[in-house]
């Protein structure tokens, strides 16, 4: 067995204490360690459970030129995540046993996070025929999450039958809440700010009327519904209809997650015609960033996910019109959050550890990840300096892909080291130091 004795840490921002880590597990203080294989002084960095993100593409197989798992992977890491779910638009789509198994074989062979494959709910993301969605779940990958994301499964029908058939499986559905009907050609949210810019209009209502229907199909189905980048408050207030309306008495769970981009950014970034401020959905007004801060908070919406986009420089450096949707997440996740979040009195530093890491790992059913920073515990962490500010530069992130929203942005707070299972997957900021 090995033991790393860290000393000085804070756990969730609280008094400094030292931690013993004794082959991948969390066993007290230091002071029941008589000879550590390895002390490290934290000097007063706080510590929260790695981070996990239910949102991630990490692009392979299919579009290694803007992402691999290996980079994805790094980014995570040095973001200070443990675990990531890959979502299944990737080529061919994740929507059989032998792409999800590559997927999480790759995860396993680079060890910086632990890689949970997202499996499609319908075929190819096609939304007309189920995916193998039990032969996913009994693959060794273990898949428990399906979602056709980047394409709402709009058919009703299909959307019944999914979550009926994922609740046999013990597995969530998560929704990319888009009516494609009503965004035919959209480009911005629709407002004074696209109509300014010529931009097509993206609804609100195409978010929201999928939210309510979806809602409604999980009550009756009993079955886990996770809404996927929620963007509106009208989505905020169906969800708290939802809850107070549909599931008491059912079976039914409606969880959902927001981006850090939608807690920041409003469509006036659009005005610069940067498609690095295009995303899928579109950024929104100030009021409905405001009111995801207040719902986030108040546990409403349940948790943040990154939705981390890379891309090709083609992709991006376009017109607008041709541009894909899409930013890069995993190394500013934590930061966002705490500008937003912390700084702005929302959250303490237990409500990031709730929001950042134990809600999402709950919504996907993972034992050993959000765990609480005690004895007993896997030992997944990571340690943030809470007074560090930097400036973000796209080309210097892990990523293959540089389309950051927050080019040239200084944000607050830097993840110095990351543990995943007691081994340091991350270094005084660097990947396997």
């Amino acid at each position: 067995m090995t033991t790393t004795l860290i000393r000085n840490v804070r756990p969730y921002g609280e008094d400094p204490t030292d931690l013993l880590v004794r082959d991948g597990v969390l066993v007290g203080s230091g002071g029941v360690a008589d000879d550590p294989d390895e002390t490290v002084d934290a000097d007063g960095l706080i510590a929260l459970p790695g981070l996990v993100d239910l949102h991630t593409h990490l692009r392979e197989p299919g579009g290694e030129e803007a992402e691999t798992v290996a980079t994805g992977s790094a980014a995570a890491a040095l973001g200070g995540y443990t675990a990531v779910f890959a979502m299944p638009n990737t080529t061919p789509a994740q929507d059989s046993p032998v792409v999800v198994e590559h997927v999480w074989r790759r995860g396993r062979e680079v060890g910086l996070v632990d890689v949970h494959p997202v499996g499609a709910v319908t075929v190819a993301l096609g939304g007309e025929r189920l995916a193998e969605m039990g032969m996913m779940a009994a693959s060794p990958a273990g898949v428990r999450m399906f979602s056709d994301d980047g394409r709402c499964v709009n058919d009703p029908l299909i959307m019944r039958r999914a979550l009926e058939y994922a609740r046999s499986l013990d597995a969530v559905v998560a929704q990319h809440a888009e009516d494609h009907r009503l965004t035919v050609g959209a480009q911005a949210h629709e407002g004074p700010v696209a109509a300014r810019l010529g931009l097509t209009g993206w609804p609100a209502s195409a978010e929201e009327s999928i939210v309510a229907r979806d809602a409604m199909l999980a009550a009756a189905a009993g079955a886990r519904l996770h809404v996927c980048h929620l963007s509106t408050a009208g989505s905020v207030e169906v969800l708290r209809w939802a809850r107070a309306s549909l599931l008491p008495g059912t079976r039914a769970v409606v969880s959902a997650e927001v981006t850090p981009h939608h807690l920041l950014l409003t469509d006036a970034a659009a005005e610069d015609y940067d498609p690095v401020h295009k995303v899928n959905p579109p950024l929104r007004p100030e009021a409905d960033t405001l009111a995801l801060r207040r719902a986030l908070a108040e546990g409403v919406v349940d948790c943040v996910a990154t939705d981390h986009a890379p891309h090709a420089v083609e992709a991006k450096d376009c017109e607008w019109a041709n541009a894909r949707p899409g930013m890069l997440g995993l190394q500013t996740a934590l930061s966002v959050v705490a500008a937003t979040m912390v700084d702005g009195g929302l959250l303490d530093w237990r409500g990031v550890a709730r929001v950042c890491s134990e809600a999402p790992a709950l919504i996907a059913g993972l034992a050993d990840q959000g765990r609480p920073i005690a004895p007993g515990e896997p030992a997944n962490l990571t340690l943030v300096d809470p007074a560090a500010r930097w400036t973000v530069r796209g080309a210097e992130l892990a990523s293959l892909a540089d389309n950051t929203p927050y080019e040239g942005m200084e944000l607050p707070v830097s993840v110095v080291h990351t543990m995943l299972r007691g081994r340091w997957t991350v270094r005084d900021g660097k990947v396997g130091q």
